[in-house]
């Protein structure tokens, strides 16, 4: 290839590296404009990206920014419940932080951000909403009936300390289950137990007539259902 061939080629070298490299530096503009899309704009949607993500930074920046976190996302779900749902500690960290939350702003199907905390077993959580607050009581379904039907390690120590705050222990919910039928259906042998030391009736029954026996016996625990009907025969019958 002779000097004459070698400039032929040059322009073409340098436009194809001009051309790479615009397109190199528009496609890290996109990256970079996207990121800071979801991270710091004003739309309250980025917060559940955040909780999604579990990335605190970016949550407490939009909280800083004004972003109201008191709302519900088209899944269904608040900022807060997203998190303690799925276990975003950074960003509860970062809603408990700032003034504008309400801790007992609800869900689509109006669960309570202490409610998802009680049934994930998250103790920790539990404790800091109860202590700005978060009502244990509540019409309907309450946090009691939920931490009664989880299953971790510190379900106990959960239901210990709801009813310690004078958590009403035979809560009906719209159909009339109870917290002592949550347990013995969905609940572990220890929560149930629980429960019945510190007094709940295990002759109410709900609007299908079952009791809380009967919830076990409907998920082959045989056990607990007689453990149950041997507490009942110890527990005065009290009309409602």
């Amino acid at each position: 290839m002779n000097a004459s061939e070698v400039d032929l080629f040059r322009p073409a070298r340098a436009n194809r590296r001009q051309v790479l490299g615009g397109a190199a530096a528009g496609a890290l503009l996109m990256l970079a404009g996207a990121r800071a899309a979801w991270a710091l704009s004003d739309d309250a949607e980025g917060l559940l990206t955040a909780a999604r993500r579990n990335h605190g930074n970016a949550a407490a920046r939009l909280l800083e920014r004004g972003v109201n976190p008191n709302f519900v996302g088209a899944d269904g779900q608040t900022p807060m419940t997203l998190a303690l749902q799925l276990g975003s500690g950074t960003v509860f960290d970062a809603l408990m932080a700032s003034s504008a939350t309400n801790v007992e702003f609800p869900n689509a199907h109006g669960e309570t951000p202490l409610m998802i905390a009680a049934i994930r077993g998250n103790l920790d959580a539990v404790r800091r909403l109860v202590r700005v607050g978060a009502h244990v009581n509540r019409p309907q379904w309450t946090p009691l009936h939920y931490a009664a039907a989880g299953a971790s390690d510190d379900q106990v120590a959960i239901v210990e300390l709801l009813l310690d705050k004078q958590a009403d222990i035979n809560a009906r919910s719209p159909n009339g289950t109870t917290p002592l039928m949550m347990a013995a259906q969905y609940g572990t042998d220890a929560v149930a137990k629980l429960l019945m030391a510190r007094g709940a009736d295990p002759h109410l029954k709900n609007q299908l007539g079952l009791t809380a026996a009967d919830f076990a016996r409907r998920v082959s625990r045989q056990a607990l259902a007689e453990a149950i009907e041997r507490y009942a025969q110890q527990v005065p019958v009290h009309t409602e």
